[in-house]
């Protein structure tokens, strides 16, 4: 759609004919509903009852049902990482990630030590391999070289845009390593794993300790997001960090235990890095490894030119967070049979319908037994890869569920104290059930628009 939004007065007509349907003229409730989303696009639909009772005498305190809900139903946020999905939870995932990954570059709050601040500390970004020659954009410094200007093979003398819908595309579909694309998108978790025991035992090795010992001395911590390139392949970008480890926590690494040692280790653990997978279409095995790695240091100081500060690390990983695999011409949501058709009709780049339909193919596990465990139908939305996109060691920082938390009990505090008893010595009973996701049409209707800047509110 274009222009600008209805006017408030020629939606709240079918609304409130939407909302009569089920549950009566209760438009000033579903208003309070949707103010309390915060600006949720998509919430989800819930159905049930929640009891407060005397836990001494079973008095019934307060008692809370949908049934007198618009449509029988309680809205409730999303959640959703993804900014297609829905912005305004995108965005609060994205915040959270910021403050998770600053409280572990500074230390000094949510339980991790100010010291950390002087720790060895790396951005590091490790990448897939080629799987054939695709369009290229601008480089980092925002130039547009020409993009393949090769005399055998595929070639392409032009200077792509940022805003061109060829890069990432293949220069030949037909010599691109599908399979291997999907594969390795597949095992990219897996991939990563086995670079963080590699990178263990080559920290280790380089100053002198066995796996045991550095493991008593050294506490290598962590946090990763993934992210699709223009390709359609998933590389990480993860904030790496060495710590000393004592019974009582978190302390001063040795004074062996430097950036430079850390970014060669970092180098040398992911050239090392193979795994072997069964190879779809007859060979013995594929050999699966990382290809690019890029290591800068952050700097606990002013950064000069060849370091980072906190703040741009924190912001830069914490963007990743919610973008999604439709960044690069595919899908957020999974697919059926059916939809293998019309996958273009979709908005789908030609490049990620060929990936989608490869995974779909791998994923039959009569033809291909040995991939089963991969469940790529499942995941062929996201061309194969199924590992989250956000992920961190336990001692890095704080959790997006202990995040998560602070904001309920705000929230619970500021809604108990108006309460005639203590919740505290109360019992509670619920009863939820899922009903659903998402707006009605004329409720999608009014609630963009109210979401607009400058829009009415509810009351």
């Amino acid at each position: 759609m274009t222009g600008h939004p209805a006017p408030i007065g020629d939606l709240i007509g079918p609304v409130i004919r939407d909302l009569a349907h089920r549950s009566g003229r209760d438009l000033n409730r579903w208003l309070q509903q949707v103010d309390r989303l915060r600006g949720c696009s998509d919430p989800i639909r819930l159905v049930g009852e929640v009891s407060t009772l005397d836990p001494g005498t079973g008095e019934v305190l307060h008692h809370y049902s949908t049934g007198g809900e618009p449509h029988g139903q309680l809205l409730v946020r999303c959640g959703n990482r993804r900014s297609s999905r829905c912005p305004t939870c995108a965005e609060t995932y994205r915040a959270d990630t910021f403050h998770l990954i600053r409280a572990g570059l500074l230390g000094g709050d949510k339980g991790v030590p100010a010291t950390v601040s002087t720790h060895p500390r790396v951005l590091a970004t490790l990448t897939a391999p080629s799987f054939g020659p695709v369009h290229r954009g601008p480089g980092t410094d925002g130039r547009a070289d020409v993009c393949h200007p090769r005399r055998n093979g595929p070639a392409c003398f032009d200077r792509h845009g940022s805003d061109d819908q060829r890069i990432g595309q293949p220069l030949d579909p037909d010599a691109y390593d599908y399979a291997g694309h999907v594969l390795w998108n597949a095992h990219a978790g897996k991939l990563w794993h086995r670079f963080g025991v590699y990178l263990r035992r080559h920290l280790g090795g380089s100053a002198g300790l066995t796996r045991a010992e550095f493991s008593r001395r050294i506490r290598l911590s962590f946090a990763k997001v993934a992210e699709y390139q223009a390709r359609g392949v998933v590389h990480f970008h993860a904030v790496v960090r060495l710590d000393g480890r004592t019974e009582d926590g978190i302390t001063e690494p040795p004074a062996w235990a430097t950036v430079e040692l850390l970014t060669e280790a970092i180098d040398s653990a992911a050239k090392a890095v193979r795994l072997d997978v069964p190879d779809p279409y007859g060979g013995a095995v594929r050999d699966l490894c990382w290809g690019a790695v890029d290591v800068r240091p952050i700097a606990s100081t002013t950064p000069d030119g060849t370091s980072l500060s906190e703040a741009a690390v924190a912001g830069y990983v914490a963007k990743y967070a919610t973008k999604s695999a439709e960044t690069s011409g595919t899908l957020d949501r999974r697919i059926k049979r059916s939809d293998l058709a019309r996958l273009e009709q979709r908005g789908v780049t030609a490049h990620a319908a060929r990936l989608i339909r490869t995974a779909w193919e791998l994923g039959n596990p009569e033809t291909y037994p040995d991939l089963a465990p991969l469940r790529l139908r499942q995941w062929a939305h996201m061309l194969g890869f199924r590992g989250h996109f956000s992920t961190k060691s336990r001692a890095y920082s704080t959790t997006m569920t202990a995040l998560r938390r602070v904001r309920l009990e705000y929230r619970q505090a500021r809604d108990l104290a108006r309460l005639p008893y203590d919740p505290a010595a109360t019992l509670v009973l619920a009863n939820w059930r899922y009903a659903g996701q998402g707006y009605t049409a004329g409720e999608f209707a009014l609630a963009s628009s109210i979401s607009q800047p400058g829009g009415n509110h509810a009351p």
